[in-house]
């Protein structure tokens, strides 16, 4: 893809994509909150008129900009879903204008909290345990939404995605099917650098790499973090439609050259598209209290950076690749 493609337009950004009535004006919510490791929310199509949603006994709609009709009843049935993993220290509402965009468009939507490594419990968000938590976390919000949820009956088992950012892109790509390798952080660790992840690495003391997820069949990731721990051999066993989204600057620990190499060397041709902008562009727009109280994730580069418009394209294009890979090459197969 040439320079000249950073940032595709979609003029079709007004056009139906689904089969679906066009009723749905906003996404019904429902949150997750009974079990402190299924702390989230799920997005779906709803017909009502979208409000401020209360999170527990805070109200933060005002400062992240949460919308939707708090427990709109489920009415359709067989819909696609997509399970979301947030990024390092984040939290489930991160990309929630993503999710409201996938569910206005007839898909389920499902994000968690990763327990341990979100913005009200960073206690494991540093450890190297987390990063073979955190496929497990997606494994059982999948296993809760297809087993356990009161609408089970409304989602296509056979049609689940992903959408993963930074080290939630690392977490989608381990369930896509790449290996990663742990040790490989002794490569990239200083000699003088004692911290406990060198350390673990450089003894051996590692994690095996998780498992992937067959039930997954499609995958949108954004920034991939944790490049070092791909090589073009673990990379071989992503068989699954992958869409890969990254920022030409990078950081927040995340290399735009390390997304850049982790991308070019997935198997088969995914679908590429860079981004002149760091890396906090794939986060939602951020709200006037948001950015006062956390500038550093709302403030983007270059100057002049428009994210909202950013994202305008952006949830138009994760909406398509789901729905081109998801449903209509299902219904051809």
């Amino acid at each position: 893809m040439g320079r000249q493609a950073l940032l595709i337009k979609f003029s079709a950004l007004a056009i139906v994509l689904f089969c679906l009535s066009s009723s749905a004006r906003a996404a019904g919510i429902q949150l997750l909150n009974a079990d402190p490791s299924m702390s989230g929310a799920i997005w779906y199509p709803c017909a009502g008129k979208p409000e401020k949603i209360a999170l527990g006994n805070l109200s933060m709609a005002e400062d992240f900009g949460l919308m939707g009709v708090k427990d709109c009843p489920v009415t359709r049935a067989k819909l696609p879903l997509i399970i979301i993993s947030h990024g390092r220290g984040g939290w489930f509402g991160a990309h929630h204008d993503t999710a409201e965009a996938l569910a206005d468009a007839g898909f389920v939507v499902a994000a968690i909290n990763h327990p341990g490594d979100n913005g009200s419990d960073p206690s494991q968000t540093d450890k190297m345990s987390l990063w073979a938590s955190r496929p497990t976390d997606m494994v059982h919000l999948l296993d809760f939404l297809l087993r356990d949820w009161k609408d089970k009956a409304v989602i296509n088992a056979d049609r689940v995605g992903l959408f993963g950012f930074s080290l939630g892109g690392y977490t989608g790509l381990v369930l896509s099917g790449a290996h990663a390798d742990f040790l490989r952080l002794a490569l990239f660790c200083k000699e003088t650098e004692k911290g406990e992840n060198c350390e673990r690495a450089r003894r051996g003391d590692v994690p095996a790499s998780p498992q992937s997820d067959p039930r997954i069949k499609v995958a949108v990731l954004a920034d991939t973090a944790m490049s070092f721990a791909f090589t073009p051999e673990g990379l071989s066993g992503v068989h699954i439609p992958i869409q890969i989204w990254r920022s030409e600057l990078g950081g927040n620990g995340v290399s735009a050259k390390g997304t850049a190499l982790t991308a070019s060397q997935l198997p088969g041709q995914p679908d590429i598209r860079i981004v002149p902008a760091g890396h906090f562009a794939f986060l939602a727009p951020c709200q006037p209290k948001l950015a006062t109280a956390i500038p550093r994730i709302c403030t983007d580069m270059p100057p002049g950076f428009d994210r909202a418009a950013f994202h305008r394209d952006f949830n138009a294009s994760v909406e398509r690749f789901f729905h081109q890979r998801l449903i209509a090459d299902g219904e051809t197969r």
